[in-house]
């Protein structure tokens, strides 16, 4: 037999989705910038290819980092979608090794049994069926967890799921019909001839002693093509859409295509790569501290997918980067995220916040403004020459002994520096960034990179991991940028200041914008190891955990603020530190309001721990940098 009409719906639903997919894509590759254009096409014919077929067996198929955080919930991923594969690969090399022909019709692989019901009598082929019976019950053992964490998401160690909407379900049900309906195709196939393995043949043979084997096995032929069909279709306007938009994704990353700060094809490649797999969902405080469990990164994605209005949600955000670690798929969430605060009018309360307190400084200024700009009150500015800048930052203003520990660091290393903002200064920009105003942050980005310039400094140290993040990455400077953790690591390597050893119980928290937001985890340990006992906790690194202080969300309520930074605070001081560290102003203040054990910023704790010797601590304010030590 070559042909039913019972594979029609199948034919149509693949034929359907392999044209929608090939379109889309060449749609996506058009829409790229040149640029981009071209990474993408040197990076299908270079190493980049290499790294993106390793990756998606890695990840797309085996779900490896999933299986790393969560082994039954990675297991369950890697069943269906590795399990799958397996299932298509072995089902095409069946249909040509046992087939009349080679080269055969998909359908011929899909729904091979019906087309060979006698097969699986001789020794090979009842050892290939043994195989395809194998792959089948391992796809099987992950349906039955994902339909069991549908209703009881805690069976694969999740606290909640995401909500689908009517499409969503409709395909979820015909993806949990497909496998059902071809093993019980199968079954009755082999109870009725007498074939198939340890799990078609021994069920087909119990269902055929009560139930008529031939006669019901058509139906649920039909059943698996039309549930194959159905899902190829919806596909596309459903959450499935990652399952080939993520392979486009893996390339295009690899390559070296970037987020930006414009929505464009990488952007929207990202949105539609979103499995809605709910793991940031778990991951967000928002949700398991302040109870706020629907404007995570999966509910953003959906909504930008559906056109629909996301002001609120893009708005209502920590902006840790919780969720870009914890994502499967590696899709960058808060870029995406900063990309529709800068769609529409949504960040105008927090802009006109920071306006509010431009105008106070401007009140209050007495010097003669320059320019007309918003900020007209920004004074043309000569800094003292320097070989380091220090920047405090706004937040380190309001925290000012992490500012005076850090005077006493810079005074005892005899380093010739500048107090860049030691009369308030101006602000990075990041807050007016965070509510989508470019073009306000631009006018203070200009103003501080002259003075900066104009310092001749080799090096900007600032104390808020917020305003290193924006030096480091919004500024365009000629200089060598360092959080002050780092930059008391190297002064204790080159032994420019001693320090005693303090005996003290420390844990460290690591804040956002440092931590996952720039990667700085190594040196505050090593700092902080190097002045006390420094212990593990449970939020160690990319887990670290957000004070809930953030600048980010003008949304939340004061109280949900509060319950997140107790939360957080609770679980870091679990085993009653002496100090609880940070490298965060924000931070610190923050954690400082909710909790009994002391916090400190690690220059705080340094600072304490410093040794002064005569000739440091009586030298001339005049006589800082090391080459004027040299000649005393």
């Amino acid at each position: 037999m070559k042909f039913d009409p019972f594979i029609i719906p199948f034919n149509i639903g693949l034929y359907f989705i392999l044209i929608y997919v090939i379109t889309r894509s060449v749609i996506w590759f058009r829409d790229l910038s040149r640029p981009d254009k071209l990474r993408l096409q040197r990076g299908f014919f270079g190493m980049a290819f290499g790294l993106s077929i390793k990756e998606i067996f890695m990840e797309s198929l085996l779900h490896r980092k999933i299986l790393k955080s969560n082994f039954r919930l990675g297991y369950m991923h890697m069943s269906l979608a590795f399990g799958w594969f397996l299932l298509i690969l072995f089902g095409t090399l069946e249909a040509d090794i046992f087939g009349t022909k080679h080269l055969n019709a998909p359908y011929k692989a899909i729904f091979f049994r019906f087309f060979n019901p006698d097969h699986g009598r001789t020794g090979f082929e009842a050892a290939y069926g043994f195989l395809m019976d194998l792959i089948l019950a391992f796809i099987l053992s992950g349906l039955l967890l994902a339909v069991i964490k549908r209703f009881h998401s805690g069976i694969v160690g999740m606290k909640k799921t995401t909500r689908l909407k009517i499409t969503d379900k409709i395909a979820l049900t015909s993806l949990w019909l497909i496998f059902p309906s071809r093993l019980l195709a199968e079954s009755f196939t082999s109870g009725a001839y007498g074939t198939g393995s340890f799990l078609t043949g021994s069920l087909g043979s119990w269902l055929s002693t009560f139930l008529p084997a031939q006669q019901m096995a058509y139906p649920f032929w039909w059943l698996y093509s039309i549930s194959l069909g159905t899902f190829f279709i919806l596909l596309p306007i459903t959450r499935y859409m990652h399952i080939p938009t993520e392979l486009f994704l893996i390339f295009m990353r690899n390559s070296g295509i970037k987020t930006g700060d414009q929505a464009g094809t990488f952007s929207e490649v990202q949105t539609y790569s979103c499995s809605s797999c709910g793991i940031c969902i778990d991951a967000c405080q928002l949700n398991f501290s302040a109870g706020i469990t629907d404007i995570q990164s999966t509910y953003l994605m959906k909504a930008i997918r559906n056109n629909n209005d996301v002001s609120e949600i893009a708005h209502n955000c920590l902006m840790c980067g919780r969720c870009d670690m914890k994502c499967p798929v590696g899709i960058e969430l808060s870029p995406i995220r900063m990309i529709q605060r800068r769609v529409g009018e949504a960040g105008n309360d927090m802009l006109n916040i920071y306006k509010g307190y431009f105008r106070t400084r401007q009140a209050i200024n007495s010097e003669k403004p320059i320019g007309s700009s918003n900020y007209s009150f920004l004074q043309e500015s000569n800094p003292q020459k320097a070989d380091v800048l220090y920047f405090a930052g706004c937040m380190t203003h309001l925290t000012p002994a992490i500012k005076n520990s850090m005077i006493k660091i810079l005074e005892a290393s005899g380093m010739k520096y500048t107090f860049i903002d030691e009369d308030g200064g101006v602000c990075c920009g990041r807050p007016l960034m965070l509510a989508g105003q470019d073009k306000e942050a631009r006018e203070l980005i200009n103003y501080n990179s002259q003075m900066i310039w104009k310092s001749g400094a080799q090096t900007l140290v600032t104390s808020c991991p917020i305003c290193y993040k924006v030096f480091k990455e919004s500024y365009y400077l000629d200089v060598e940028v360092l959080h002050h953790s780092q930059f008391i690591k190297r002064l204790i390597d080159d032994g420019s200041v001693k320090l005693n050893f303090l005996h003290k119980r420390v844990v460290y928290h690591s804040p956002c914008d440092l931590g996952r937001g720039s990667g700085i985890y190594k040196e505050p340990k090593e700092v902080l190891k190097h002045v006390s006992r420094l212990e593990k906790t449970k939020f160690e690194d990319e887990n670290s955990l957000c004070c809930g202080g953030s600048l980010a969300n003008m949304k939340i309520s004061s109280q949900k603020r509060k319950k997140i930074a107790l939360d957080a605070a609770y679980e870091m001081t679990r085993n009653n530190p002496d100090i609880l560290a940070t490298g965060c102003p924000l931070c610190k203040k923050t954690f400082s309001a909710v909790t009994e054990t002391r916090v400190a910023d690690i220059s705080e704790i340094v600072a304490e721990a410093l040794i002064l010797t005569p000739f440091k601590k009586n030298i001339s304010p005049q006589i800082k940098s090391i080459k004027q030590l040299a000649n005393i």
